[in-house]
């Protein structure tokens, strides 16, 4: 079969859903909240349902207190999917600490009989890869020490850093989300999820060749990429990563 022609079955496959649309549901990075895939919305496809979640304290959630706690902060990423889960296939994709909590929320999905089609993660090599580089868990520095590790991973603007103000409403954010992480690093080590699993990186992260790590938690297939830049290597490449979202929904339907 030509290329073009099973491009235009794919296609055909993807929009056999009349009603109800594909569901991508995407999972924040330390620090982010809900618009911070903003830059990724216009290249997916219209007939995928952009769903951007966010845990309490920030964006459209700020008045909530953040979350320091693991498992809570999964709970509340597995209450948001299954509010608004149609009948229709779905994927996960989330980036750095999304990635790690998202494997957490397809695994709590998989035990209530609703597996999304793909796990697509990014900007982290995987549960149980500890940073040699870093000597305290960030959340427990102090701010100027923390403020060089934000730095260091970038994402974060330096008006944000520079300013006392804006510091100060982010700041703790920030903290909490590498509390829920740092707490129980390993939390995932019994996981394997029973869906295929999608992993990025960027050529200038630490841990880039241990992203092979991905393996050890899925029964299903598993693929790579390794894209150059840093660990927000993502906003450089919205069209490429649009493009593997809008693959898995067309490669997990077509038998």
């Amino acid at each position: 079969m030509m290329k073009k022609q099973k491009e235009q079955i794919n296609k055909s496959r993807l929009l056999s859903f009349p009603q109800n649309k594909i569901q991508l549901f995407l999972l924040h990075f330390a620090g982010g909240s809900c618009y911070s895939f903003d830059f990724l919305r216009s290249y997916i496809n219209t007939d995928i349902d952009f769903i951007p979640l966010e845990i309490p304290g920030r964006g459209k959630r700020f008045k909530e207190s953040p979350l320091k706690n693991k498992k809570e902060a999964i709970q509340d990423y597995v209450n948001q999917v299954k509010s608004l889960r149609n009948d229709q296939p779905y994927l996960i994709y989330g980036h750095s600490m999304g990635a790690t909590l998202g494997l957490s929320v397809v695994n709590e999905m998989q035990k209530r009989g609703d597996l999304p089609l793909h796990l697509i993660v990014s900007g982290n090599p995987g549960p149980g890869i500890k940073e040699l580089e870093v000597k305290q868990q960030r959340y427990l520095m102090n701010d100027s020490d923390f403020k060089k590790e934000l730095r260091k991973l970038g994402g974060v603007p330096e008006e944000v850093l520079e300013s006392e103000e804006l510091y100060d409403f982010f700041g703790p954010i920030m903290r909490a989300d590498f509390e829920i992480l740092e707490k129980d690093d390993f939390s995932e080590e019994e996981i394997k999820i029973d869906a295929p699993i999608f992993a990025l990186m960027g050529s200038e992260e630490e841990k880039k060749g241990r992203i092979e790590n991905w393996k050890n938690f899925t029964s299903k297939s598993f693929s790579s990429q390794i894209f150059k830049g840093n660990h927000f290597f993502i906003h450089d490449y919205p069209k490429e990563l649009a493009q593997i979202i809008i693959d898995r929904c067309t490669v997990a339907i077509v038998p």
